[in-house]
C-alpha cells in the first residue's frame, strides 16, 4: 500500500494502457486505474482531483481536447453518488474501454450499482464481436 497525502492509501494500481484519443484530440493517451482509501467524501475528492490537476498544467478549454491530466472518480464503495457536478457511477464509463481495461485489471469483481455487471462483464459487454449487418 502507498500513502498519498493529498487523498488517501492506494490499495491496487493498475499498469499503465494506451489508448487513441476520442473527439478533437490528436495523440493517444496513457490511462491508468487505482483503488484508493480514502477519508474523503465524493465532493471533497473530487475538488483535489481537479486541484491537482491544476498543479499538472491543466486548463479549462476544448471538450474531448488534449490534456495534461484528467482524474475522474468512476467507482465508488458507497455505491451512487449524486450532486451538481458530480455523478457517481460516472455516466459512461461502461462504454469506455480506456476505463475498463485498467480497471479491470485490479478490481475485475467490482460491481457496477447501476446496472450490477461486474466490470469484467462491463468489459466483455463491450469489447464481444458483433455481428455485421445484413
Amino acid at each position: 500500500m502507498e500513502e498519498c497525502a493529498a487523498f488517501g492509501t492506494v490499495l491496487a494500481r493498475s499498469p499503465v494502457i494506451a489508448s487513441a484519443a476520442m473527439g478533437a484530440a490528436q495523440r493517444r493517451f496513457a490511462n491508468a486505474a487505482l483503488v484508493l482509501e480514502s477519508d474523503l467524501a465524493p465532493p471533497a475528492l473530487l475538488a483535489a482531483l481537479k486541484r491537482t490537476e491544476r498543479e499538472f498544467g491543466r486548463r479549462r478549454g476544448q471538450r474531448w481536447g488534449d490534456r495534461v491530466l484528467d482524474l475522474d472518480i468512476i467507482l465508488w464503495s458507497g455505491g451512487r453518488w449524486a450532486s451538481a457536478g458530480l455523478t457517481i457511477p460516472h455516466a459512461a464509463f461502461a462504454q469506455r474501454r480506456f476505463v475498463l481495461d485498467p480497471a479491470c485489471a485490479i478490481a475485475p469483481g467490482w460491481r457496477d450499482p447501476a446496472s450490477r455487471l461486474t466490470l469484467t462483464q462491463a468489459q466483455a459487454r463491450l469489447t464481444r464481436p458483433r455481428p455485421l449487418p445484413r
